[in-house]
């Protein structure tokens, strides 16, 4: 059944809280949302925690920023991955070839697109800005072998192994995607306060960046935008894609959580678009979609984009 987004709108509305890329059945589309613990005050500063809401930043900060500016992504002084970009995939757990197709499509082609390049709109202290530059550089594949009931502390140790075993390099130019199947769980709050998230780590004494997607088709269908049907026939792996849009273009922009994001909440760019997809079109299997990267359909979130004024846009320019 396709999603009701005029419905979820008014629920979001009513809600209260926040979402990262989703906070379960009562969260979804328009919001840039988390929970309510973590609601700002309009005062205080926060920081990035990379999973769509903000902690109280309790170091001094000079004063300057309106507090009609503070909703706005501002500048904090941290890296940016600047340069050309290396995707990599780790399928954890069990894959179907259509599923795969339809995520390794999108790292492929997402790169070089009028979509990513609102991330060139970013810049670092140096003023370098952000290149449209992205390669799905490499895959490897891990069979459950952390279980399915999976930590933070796991989705780490999942990279290191994948890196020390040599089926990935040691990238500092990468981002590494752990994609778990539809029967593994995240157990900090996937599918409750998460659909993904992304961080960074010392592995190897590298600064590396990764992230973790779930499926939530069988798990959170509603609460992870999972759509029946989807515009590539493959439910969760059409859902996952918009997420690991989210993720990708965060950690390019903010990758150690101290770069791009908003002091009134510490949203990052995808946190203020999250499920806002803009204008969309019909398939012919009766799915919404609103990007098209290669041959293939996705429905992805909008991203924030810096120029010519902030907003959530689907392409630059």
């Amino acid at each position: 059944m396709k999603t009701n987004w005029s419905k979820v709108l008014i629920m979001l509305a009513i809600s209260g809280f926040y979402a990262d890329v989703a906070i379960a059945a009562t969260i979804k589309d328009d919001g840039t949302t988390v929970d309510a613990s973590h609601k700002s005050d309009n005062q205080s500063d926060y920081h990035p925690t990379g999973r769509g809401w903000g902690e109280l930043d309790t170091s001094h900060r000079p004063a300057g920023l309106l507090r009609s500016q503070r909703g706005n992504l501002t500048y904090q002084g941290g890296p940016v991955m600047a340069g050309p970009k290396n995707v990599y995939y780790i399928w954890y757990g069990t894959w179907d070839i259509a599923s795969k197709n339809v995520l390794t499509n999108l790292g492929t082609t997402i790169g070089g697109s009028p979509y990513f390049n609102i991330n060139s709109t970013y810049y670092d202290k140096t003023g370098a800005h952000v290149q449209n530059s992205v390669t799905y550089a490499g895959t490897a594949t891990d069979n459950s072998s952390l279980g399915t009931s999976l930590s933070d502390a796991n989705i780490q140790t999942i990279v290191t192994n994948q890196i020390n075993s040599g089926a990935l390099p040691l990238d500092p130019n990468g981002i590494y995607f752990v994609l778990t199947d539809k029967n593994t769980k995240e157990t900090s709050g996937f599918c409750t306060k998460y659909c993904g998230w992304h961080t960074h780590a010392m592995i190897n004494n590298t600064d590396i960046k990764y992230a973790f997607i779930g499926d939530g088709e069988t798990q959170c269908a509603y609460g992870c935008g999972v759509n029946t049907p989807s515009p590539n026939n493959t439910p969760g792996a059409d859902a996952m894609a918009s997420i690991i849009a989210h993720e990708l273009e965060e950690a390019t922009t903010d990758p150690d959580l101290n770069a791009w994001y908003a002091l009134s909440n510490g949203y990052e760019n995808g946190d203020k678009c999250a499920w806002n997809f803009g204008a969309t079109r019909t398939a012919s299997n009766g799915s919404s979609y609103n990007q098209t990267f290669g041959a293939l359909n996705y429905l992805i979130q909008q991203n924030w984009s810096l120029l010519p004024i902030q907003g959530c846009m689907q392409h630059y320019p």
